[in-house]
């Protein structure tokens, strides 16, 4: 993601983050101590594999809410009150917004070489404006399709490799089970859209000119818009909420058949569903003519500004993503499927992973072949958050009947110009 040194300066990211690049030690004597914030699964065992493995640097970790349920929240009061940890998780679409705040710290020059080449291009250029690093990606999560082996096979159903196939399949669930649905179209999944979006050649943002240009209802998004909108009308896609109880009920009573998310999601339905062990498997997302795909989900490491060590933070931060012991530390815990970043842990993810919920599959092989399809290029804006708010308002309503898709997608757009702006971001509107 290219910035123009103007538009740094507009959003004030140079300036201020200068100020910190010296950093305070704290008293010699016994390990460096520093914090960390982060509300990823299996991180209590990474922080405690690390402080085993070394007594030079000694982390103490906090476990927080997801950026959803006040994570993010709490990290940006901290900060503002000068006391946020040395290092935060922070999800790609919400680093621009925390770079821009200078709450992330500018770590280009603490961002080494050998980790670089450690790690897929495109996940690192996820959090890299105008040739400066403000985070470490830790996973890149390609958005793959989980699907019920067990219902598949008994009805003759064959996986869909194309969106046309997918529509049709989905038809014809409908019309044998007065029940079940193929999937659900999340009401609050912006994320997953965006994703949708992404792999159909969709860019809702684009800083190439100089300036933010918003373009949240291109061409290519409407076409997703308009193919959901279908499925939602037709009534073959169950439309509610994903983060909902009712969701629950639908996985947990066998009414759905497929789910459309991150490759990190295989570890989360396993821990929730374990009685469904064995009935699952994953197989490539449906593409439309393009064999790419956007990724859904993954998380970054940032040394935000108040760090008092951010050597021993990078540390940390690099053992974290490249090192086998933390990924076979955090899957052993048997909460995460994350997908590697370093493509070198792929072999140790497949091996730690427990493979029978899956009925033996090895999953990491395909994480890895959907990882190389993630279509490069895509930038998140500033204010993620408050974008995808807007959107998932006009989602629930056109799940409801009450409006169409794509007017959701035109009235965030539109949400998100003043945000831009207050920022004094140099902006342009583009499609709508």
């Amino acid at each position: 993601m290219r910035l123009s040194r103007r538009t740094l300066l507009a959003a004030g990211l140079t300036a201020p983050l200068a100020a910190c690049s010296t950093p305070q030690r704290r008293g010699a004597g016994g390990p460096v101590e520093i914090t960390f914030w982060s509300a990823l699964r299996g991180s209590q065992q990474v922080v405690d594999a690390f402080n085993s493995s070394q007594n030079r640097i000694r982390v103490v970790f906090q476990q927080i809410p997801s950026g959803g349920q006040g994570g993010y929240a709490k990290l940006s009061n901290a900060a503002r009150a000068g006391n946020a940890p040395d290092i935060a998780t922070i999800e790609y679409p919400q680093v621009p917004g925390y770079a821009i705040d200078g709450v992330a710290r500018d770590i280009t020059d603490l961002v080494t070489d050998r980790v670089k080449q450690k790690l897929l291009p495109q996940a690192l250029k996820l959090t890299t404006f105008d040739n400066r690093v403000f985070s470490v990606p830790l996973d890149i999560e390609p958005m793959v399709l989980h699907y019920r082996a067990d219902l598949f096979q008994a009805n003759g159903f064959e996986i869909p490799a194309t969106w046309d196939e997918f529509a049709d399949l989905a038809r014809a669930v409908k019309n044998r089970f007065p029940d079940k649905k193929l999937t659900l179209f999340p009401t609050d999944g912006g994320t997953q859209f965006a994703c949708f979006a992404w792999q159909a050649g969709g860019q809702w943002f684009d800083t190439s000119g100089g300036k933010w240009r918003v373009s949240l209802a291109d061409g290519p998004t409407q076409k997703v818009a308009a193919y959901w909108q279908k499925l939602i009308d037709e009534d073959v896609v169950f439309r509610n909420a994903g983060d909902s109880k009712q969701h629950d009920a639908q996985i947990g009573q066998d009414r759905v058949l497929t789910r459309l998310s991150g490759a990190w999601d295989a570890g989360a339905q396993m821990r929730a569903r374990p009685g469904q062990k064995g009935k699952w498997r994953i197989a490539p997302m449906p593409v439309w003519d393009d064999q790419v795909v956007g990724t859904h989900g993954g998380s970054t490491f940032a040394i935000t500004k108040d760090s008092w060590e951010p050597e021993a933070a990078m540390e940390f931060i690099e053992w974290q993503t490249t090192h086998p012991d933390a990924l076979t530390a955090r899957l052993k815990s048997g909460t995460s499927s994350q997908y590697p970043v370093a493509p070198g842990l792929v072999a140790a993810g497949a091996k730690a992973f427990p493979g029978e919920y899956y009925g033996g599959q090895d999953i990491y092989r395909l994480f890895e072949q959907e990882a190389n399809k993630v279509r490069d290029g895509w930038v998140w804006g500033p204010r993620m958050t408050a974008t995808l708010k807007v959107m998932q308002d006009g989602f629930a309503k056109a799940g409801a009947g009450e409006g169409t898709l794509i007017d959701a997608v035109r009235t965030a757009q539109s949400g998100t110009m003043p945000d831009l702006k207050a920022l004094g971001l140099s902006t342009e509107e583009g499609a709508r």
